[in-house]
């Protein structure tokens, strides 16, 4: 994406989580950001294209904190806490936020994401799986497909503000437990022994 580009939707996020997803059309965004609507429809061809690149944008806030890293010969572990660190980081652009409400109003759009981002995340976390087994931190007997699908669903989960309103469960307390218990549900003693040296000097 264009630099120009992912500023301007940096601004359409923070105005997604402040008014939420109906504030989001080409003639609102003119009058909250100033910026007049012919320079706007240069990037975005009407509203659904605008989610639509807005929902681009987050994954690839997302991948960036991957072509960022170089996790090659990197303990597992340690893997996993950088990329903890990084979506605690960029959470006001990474996070799926109001992901039901854009859901209900634009589901074709919404779908090609979910499937999109789900994919990215279970392949990424199916590595990591293998990589924490190959060096001992993991344990063998791990299903790697199970694992994978009960981490994305958790992940999901915690983004459920229904489910935890964020005024009762911040997102960096939900995102810490969940990883956590990860962490103490898949490794071997050494891995164990490793995880709790590090932790102690990490906050989401």
């Amino acid at each position: 994406m264009k630099s120009d580009l992912v500023e301007l939707l940096k601004i359409v996020r923070t105005i997604l989580i402040k008014d939420g997803v109906k504030s989001l059309n080409l003639n609102n965004l003119s009058e909250k950001t100033g910026i007049p609507q012919s320079e706007l429809n240069e990037h975005f061809s009407d509203n659904h294209d605008l989610i639509t690149q807005l929902l681009e944008f987050e994954r690839n806030s997302f991948k960036e904190i991957f072509d960022e890293n170089d996790f090659e010969g990197v303990n597992a572990i340690d893997i996993l806490i950088i990329v903890g660190r990084e979506l605690s980081i960029k959470y006001d652009y990474i996070t799926p936020a109001y992901s039901s409400e854009i859901k209900n109003i634009y589901p074709d759009i919404y779908e090609t994401h979910f499937q999109s981002r789900t994919a990215f995340i279970f392949e990424k976390i199916k590595i990591n799986l293998h990589k924490g087994i190959s060096q001992g931190m993991y344990r063998s007997d791990l299903s790697i497909e199970l694992i994978s699908r009960l981490y994305i669903s958790r992940l999901w989960d915690i983004h459920n503000q229904d489910f935890f309103p964020p005024e009762k469960f911040s997102f960096e307390t939900l995102f810490e437990f969940m990883f956590d218990n990860l962490i103490r549900s898949i490794a071997t003693d050494e891995g164990l022994k490793y995880y709790k040296s590090k932790i102690k000097k990490v906050k989401f």
